[in-house]
């Protein structure tokens, strides 16, 4: 058995320039080609995750979430940038569902704990689980808590990061608006070294 990660960027699944808006149809065609992918190869085990684009990250920007939840309007704050961030979830999961994908999402937050910022625990059993009988887990950039912060924010990337020290996937693919992989975002700076793909 072959394991994939794939991260479908916030960028790529949604229109940052409007507040809570998917780009439903380029999650519809990547469903729609993951599942080709997994009828061609089923030896394959797949995790995916995806960003918050114009939906988590909004809300987390403007409560300052990645910074720290120490006052009741704080929490409320984290409260809201977790349920925004799960709107887009449920919406990734169903489109993935209908092309055939069998995804289980597992928000980071059920089980994430962080010191200052930084992930230091978080189940790994329910994914790999999921995947020893041919589900896809579905992981997301969410609210974590944290012993100094008392709440922050856990990226795909980080959540990715935690998973593959344990789940050694042989492939991360993180699917993204610019073709190929930068020194830097090259939307915002034009001057960005290409140095792959």
């Amino acid at each position: 058995m072959a394991l994939v990660f794939l991260k479908l960027g916030g960028s790529l699944i949604t229109d940052k320039r409007a507040v809570a808006t998917a780009r439903t149809p380029v999650i519809e065609r990547l469903a729609a080609e993951t599942a080709a992918a997994l009828a061609q190869r089923p030896d394959l085990q797949l995790v995916l995750g995806h960003g918050s684009g114009s939906f988590g990250h909004v809300v987390a920007r403007a409560h300052r979430t990645r910074e720290g939840v120490h006052t009741p309007a704080d929490w409320r704050g984290f409260a809201e940038t977790a349920r925004s961030a799960a709107r887009l979830n449920r919406l990734v999961a169903d489109i993935y569902a209908a092309a055939g994908v069998p995804v289980w999402s597992l928000p980071p937050s059920a089980s994430a704990w962080c010191r200052d910022g930084e992930l230091t625990e978080m189940a790994e059993r329910p994914l790999s689980t999921a995947l020893a009988h041919g589900l896809a887990p579905l992981v997301y950039g969410d609210v974590a808590l944290d012993a100094v912060r008392g709440g922050t924010i856990v990226s795909t990337e980080e959540v990715f990061a935690w998973l593959a020290r344990r789940l050694r996937p042989q492939v991360v693919l993180l699917a993204g608006i610019v073709d190929g992989v930068y020194e830097r975002d090259p939307l915002l700076d034009p001057q960005a070294r290409h140095v792959a793909g």
